[in-house]
This record gives structure tokens, sequence and C-alpha cells, in this order.
């Protein structure tokens, strides 16, 4: 079988590599790929195709789009036959529901979590939690406190981009009287299931809402 070739990594692509393929479509996205990059291959006609999903929503409306840009929307098309039904049925089991208070981080020394304009947000809003950083900016920089200060329920470590371990648990041994500490839910988690868009909001649909206390 043969290798895909290697181009570089997201946000540190080899422009020239890409250029001496000539794809017929190159897809990029506005959080990891810099502006410069993009335009710097449109100028050399290539065509570009950016993403930008910030909700689920609009992760299974790039789906759709994505299917008809690239003449797969049979693919895309059998994709969402799976995807939008679960998505409908979580939001129904859902509905009226309690959400559970969740603190996410995705950075540690200096700890950074997720605003409220962000896809992390909205699937964790999705699967029922209440994103306790709801309010500021789209990546801010926290302390412990300020966290604690919000009392989560529930504290989800992921793998990604900052690698969480089990060593890191002992980061909130300070705060033996929050409520996710309290009650032993500090979950390390593949973070693959909450900022990859596509085929892996199917497990993070089937699994989430009951890492959130709703089974």
């Amino acid at each position: 079988m043969a290798r895909t070739p290697k181009v570089g990594r997201e946000k540190d692509p080899d422009l020239d590599r890409i250029r001496a393929l000539a794809p017929d479509l190159v897809v990029a996205n506005i959080e990891e790929n810099t502006r410069e990059d993009v335009e710097a291959l449109r100028a050399a006609g290539i065509r570009v195709w950016l993403t930008y999903p910030r909700s689920v929503a609009e992760s299974l409306a790039m789906i759709r789009e994505l299917g008809e840009v690239t003449g797969a929307a049979t693919g895309a098309r059998a994709l969402l036959d799976d995807l939008e039904p679960l998505y409908a049925d979580v939001r129904a089991q859902l509905a009226g529901r309690r959400p559970t208070p969740v603190f996410y981080p995705i950075w540690r020394e200096p700890w950074m979590t997720i605003g409220g304009d962000t896809y992390i947000h909205d699937l964790l809003a999705t699967c029922g939690g209440a994103n306790v950083f709801a309010d500021r900016d789209r990546y801010p920089t926290i302390t412990l406190d300020e966290m604690a200060a919000r009392a989560p329920e529930v504290v989800l470590l992921p793998d990604e981009p900052f690698r969480f371990r089990r060593a890191h648990l002992r980061d909130f041994d300070p705060y033996p009287g929050l409520p996710a500490v309290r009650d032993g839910r500090l979950h390390l988690v593949d973070g693959k299931r909450f900022s990859w868009h596509g085929p892996r909001l199917a497990e993070a649909l089937r699994t989430v809402p009951a890492l959130l206390g709703h089974p």
C-alpha cells in the first residue's frame, strides 16, 4: 500500500512540498492554520477550503459540505445518517435536566481552559455539561484557585493538547472541598472525543453524558 506523503504538521505545513504535490484541494482550519499559509497556497493556484466549526451543529454541516466539495457526498451522507439521529437523541434525553458544572483544562503551567465560543464548550453542553468558564474568552489563562471558586462537579483532564496523566491528579489535592474532588469525579479522558470533528463525534455522544453524570 502506498504511503500518504507527509507535508508537515498542522501548524507547520511544508508549503513547498504541498505545492510540488499539486493537490486538487487543501482542507485548512482557521484555528490550526495561518492566514499567510492559506494565502500562499491560494496564490500558487491551489484550491483551499477553510473549516471553522464551533458547535456540534456546525461540525455536522461541515461533514455535509466536505462531502460536496470532495465529491464524496454519498459517504458524508452515510456518516450523517449515524450522527444526526444520535445528536437528536442525546439532546432529547437531556432536555430539562440540570447541566453538570464541568472544568475542562487544555494546558498546565500556565493553566488554560475553554471559553463559551468553542467547539469543546458546545460538545460539553450537548452532553449535559455546563462549562464553568463559559463567560471567558476562547482559551483563557486561569488559576486553580479561580477554578475552585466556580465549584465544578466534574473535572475532565484530556491527553491533548497538553498530555494530562495520573500524576496531575495531585494538582487538585489542595482542594478537598471541591465537589469534583470530594466525589471522586476527576477523569483522565481521550481529548479526541472532545475536540476532533467528524466520526469521533459518535463516540463522544455515546460516552460523555455518562462521564457528566447523565446515564
